[in-house]
């Protein structure tokens, strides 16, 4: 016979959790984190807005330098938590993310170029080298952020191909060349017979969601390419064109997000479109370059008078959230300013100008917090769902990018860019 505890335990766990729960919630709220509270109200108004993109370019960088400066190991903090964040459990800098690290080198390599500052690229080789230190032996590069537990991931891998071979171009290394090599071959063997990732994706991701991963295809073509493997342009070649073929005849494409595949983040259908487009300049494939020119345009389309998209859309291209999400929208400028390199035609410059100047409006650069200033957040307001009360720093990166690309066009220098790998990459 059972005793009575036996028979009818107390759900003592169930209940220690909920209340713990409910104690996060309250200890993220915006009222009891000052800076968090303060950028809410300010936010409301604008912040200033300068009519060159220089200060605000160098505001976002300096932003990227404090980042990799907080984890003291060459790595990019994935962002900073302006109010106490659950899941990280802390408020302030969070720790190294292999991924968006992989892609912010270009970007600093770039940035050394066109500020003529070598201090730049020699932060983007000491990231670049700390990626090829913690590779995974299958060549894969760990989803999430350092200290959690150890999974390769399909994206994650493709993202960082970009920055080894923006560090190989630079420098001429094989240990970069050799690490690129190596992640392309685990992105060749995870490929499925249709074109298409299922195999080997992040724990983070649905895996039946990611015909983004058209941007790991861009970076597989890029590999093949730069190390003369043709096999991985091959490769890329054929996940390209299955996601051409699965997108609709609007422009949309389906079963692209990380969490709701009915109503996809704008940043993760940006990260599909440029894909398809670069993966089509890589190939040399005009059809590919047209099927991204189509998703770009229906997007242009949506581009409020004040600069604002919507942060989620919804099938036939619908608004689906009243929120802008401040990644996306920094992604679709450099969209339209690189199908303007790629093109020459001056129609997708109109859009860009005002999305620019909504994320200058977003961008605080007076703030005493270090994690707030320069930084570009996840989401206008900051509370909104894509990344609440955080800057992030794959949002900083592609402003950065939107920025000197613009600044490139404006000056005639779009040709320039064209054949300057790390401004191609970045």
């Amino acid at each position: 016979m059972l005793s009575l505890p036996q028979a009818l335990p107390l759900p003592i766990p169930r209940l220690t959790r909920a209340v713990e729960a409910r104690l996060h919630q309250v200890r993220a709220h915006p009222l009891l984190n000052p800076v968090a509270f303060e950028e809410l109200w300010r936010e409301r108004a604008g912040h200033a807005v300068d009519a060159v993109h220089r200060p605000h370019l160098l505001a976002a960088l300096e932003w990227l330098e404090r980042a990799q400066d907080a984890t003291g190991a060459g790595g990019f903090a994935r962002g900073y938590s302006l109010a106490w964040s659950p899941y990280f459990k802390s408020r302030g800098w969070q720790p190294a993310y292999p991924e968006t690290t992989g892609y912010i080198i270009p970007t600093l390599y770039e940035a050394a170029r066109h500020l003529n500052r070598p201090d730049l690229a020699s932060r983007a080789e000491r990231a670049a080298r700390w990626e090829v230190e913690i590779q995974l032996p299958s060549g894969a590069v760990r989803g999430g952020v350092m200290g959690e537990r150890t999974s390769p991931a399909v994206f994650n891998t493709g993202q960082v191909l970009f920055g080894w071979l923006a560090a190989f171009a630079r420098s001429g290394s094989g240990v970069f060349a050799g690490a690129a090599r190596r992640a392309a071959c685990f992105l060749l063997a995870m490929l499925d017979a249709d074109g298409l990732w299922r195999r080997g994706n992040s724990r983070f991701t649905d895996s039946q969601a990611t015909l983004y991963n058209t941007r790991t295809a861009w970076g597989l073509a890029e590999a093949g390419r730069r190390l003369g493997a043709p096999e991985f342009t091959a490769a890329a070649a054929r996940n390209l064109r299955a996601v051409a073929q699965l997108q609709h005849d609007d422009g949309w494409l389906p079963d692209c997000c990380l969490t709701d595949r009915m109503r996809p983040l704008l940043h993760t259908i940006a990260y599909g479109i440029r894909g398809l487009l670069e993966g089509g300049r890589v190939l040399e494939d005009a059809r590919l370059v047209a099927h991204a020119a189509l998703a770009a345009e229906r997007i242009a389309a949506a581009v409020g008078p004040d600069g604002r998209l919507p942060g989620r859309f919804a099938a036939g291209w619908s608004p689906a959230a009243p929120w802008s999400c401040l990644t996306g929208e920094a992604q679709l400028a450099n969209i339209w300013l690189r199908l303007f390199e790629i093109t020459g035609e001056r129609k997708w410059l109109e859009p860009v100008g005002p999305v620019l100047r909504f994320l200058k409006s977003t961008q605080n650069r007076t703030s005493r917090d270090p994690g707030l200033r320069g930084g570009v957040k996840g989401s206008f307001p900051l509370g909104a769902e894509y990344g609440p009360f955080q800057t992030l720093n794959w949002a900083t990166k592609f402003f950065a990018d939107a920025l000197m690309r613009d600044e490139r066009v404006g000056c005639g220098m779009a040709s320039e860019a064209e054949t300057a790998a790390d401004a191609v990459l970045a």
